[in-house]
């Protein structure tokens, strides 16, 4: 099973990357005239390499963006058994509970007359919501990621966002998030909001604010961060193999950017700056 991990962990990110080298090599390289002729006042005052860099880069991040949810459905299946991207989910909620749903983001998000905004208690809120119930109502929710687990009989579903997301997206995971938990047809057993790794290093350090408005990042037991996300998908270990897969093909694909890209040689040390 961890060979398929590894092998489904290196199909994506090489296929990834080496689209990305056929586009700015071949497909849309960066030309020096043309770059002169459209902008001359910026080839007047910058270097071309300053934006020869951004020329890769706006080619590398947009496809980026998309890499994490392809790499967990690709993990997930090999550890889990079954997993897609993009399942909907239909089913019905009460009405009390629904009006719930919202008065609790709109706590999260707004004063309320002399109050301060209330902070983010996944269990408390999540309670509270399911006490409501009602008339049950339609409703249709669509999962970033949805395992079927083989391994557990259960199913999980996931709102799969990048380290540092903005605020609307992740007001709208919890909101998906909460109708999951909440349909009367108990579509999912856990739901969860989960990001492919941790810039700031261990989860009780996670600082980014925006998702710190709706989600209690540090003790929320809905959200996983890193090396949980990549545990719970992928078994036991596959956080280091994850690791110790994008510094090895980190380092021959530097290398070919220098080189055939930048047309440079690497410079020393290049090889240094890693995932940890």
């Amino acid at each position: 099973m961890k060979n398929q991990v590894i092998k489904a962990i290196r199909n994506v990110v090489v296929t990834m990357m080496d689209r990305v080298m056929e586009r700015v090599l071949i497909e849309d390289p960066f030309v020096v005239e043309k770059h002169h002729a459209n902008k001359p006042l910026y080839a007047a005052l910058v270097p071309d390499e300053i934006f020869k860099g951004s020329h890769f880069e706006r080619r590398f991040v947009t496809p980026f963006g998309n890499v994490w949810e392809e790499l967990a459905v690709k993990v997930a299946t090999a550890h889990h058994g079954k997993c897609v991207q993009g399942a909907t989910i239909e089913g019905t909620v009460g009405g009390e509970s629904l009006r719930r749903i919202q008065e609790v983001l709109n706590k999260l998000e707004h004063k309320t007359g002399r109050l301060q905004r209330q902070k983010p208690d996944w269990t408390a809120e999540l309670e509270y919501i399911k006490a409501g119930g009602g008339e049950p109502l339609p409703v249709s929710v669509t999962c970033d990621i949805l395992i079927k687990s083989d391994v557990t009989g259960k199913t999980y579903s996931f709102e799969l966002k990048g380290p540092l997301p903005n605020s609307d997206q992740t007001k709208v995971s919890k909101e998906k998030m909460f109708k999951l938990l909440t349909m009367n047809e108990h579509p999912v057993d856990y739901a969860y909001y989960a990001l492919p790794y941790n810039p700031y290093g261990k989860r009780e350090q996670y600082d980014w604010s925006f998702p710190n408005r709706w989600f209690d990042m540090r003790k929320d037991e809905c959200v996983l961060i890193g090396e949980e996300l990549w545990n719970f998908i992928g078994g036991n270990g596959t956080y280091q193999i994850f690791i110790r897969e994008i510094n090895q093909l980190g380092v021959s694909y530097k290398e070919r950017i220098y080189r055939e890209f930048l047309c440079i040689e690497p410079p020393e040390g290049f090889d240094k700056n890693t995932l940890k």
